[in-house]
């Protein structure tokens, strides 16, 4: 696994140990950061990260911040050693070991606003969190905002909010969300 392109393309990264975090393939990624297009100064939000590979990717194309959220010990542990590896500079990101639903729903009573939302959970999750977090979400986006959603394609993360792009790869299913 590796960053595809930007300022760390070509650098590796590391996987959490285990069968628990499944990252997004290469050409997953660089197919679904040729649909996003720039990235520059955005602030991300990277929720379920496992690897962090979604978030770095944002990170190497020109991402302003990403806040990296993941409740798994091993997946935390991977992410710092890769921020790390690469020398992202500190400022640039903040990494949470909390459930993801905990973390949307503090940042929705914060007010915090993100221009592009991350969502990779486990495949065995997505069926049931779209309705949960749906409403949350939508307050969190900034104007002309954008959710990407990952999820098995037999098993859909099912967003209640306007749906603009989907894609198939393999069994690997890319849903954008722009919430008006």
């Amino acid at each position: 696994m590796r960053i595809v392109a930007g300022l760390y393309g070509g650098r590796r990264l590391l996987a959490p140990k285990g069968d628990a975090t499944r990252p997004t393939s290469d050409r997953v990624r660089e197919a679904l950061f040729s649909i996003l297009g720039p990235l520059d100064g955005l602030r991300v939000l990277d929720l379920f990260a496992g690897s962090g590979a979604l978030g770095l990717e944002a990170l190497s194309r020109g991402a302003a911040h990403v806040t990296f959220v993941d409740d798994a010990n091993a997946a935390v542990r991977a992410i710092e050693a890769n921020l790390e590896a690469l020398g992202v500079p500190r400022e640039r990101v903040a990494v949470q070991r909390r459930d993801a639903r905990a973390v949307v729903r503090a940042a929705r009573a914060a007010r915090h606003e993100y221009d592009l939302v991350l969502l990779d959970p486990p495949y065995r999750l997505a069926p049931e969190l779209g309705r949960e977090l749906s409403p949350a979400l939508a307050e969190l986006i900034a104007a002309d905002g954008r959710i990407v959603c990952e999820s098995d394609r037999r098993a859909p993360l099912g967003l209640e909010l306007p749906l603009t792009d989907e894609r198939r790869y393999g069994d690997t299913l890319i849903r954008i969300h722009e919430p008006e």
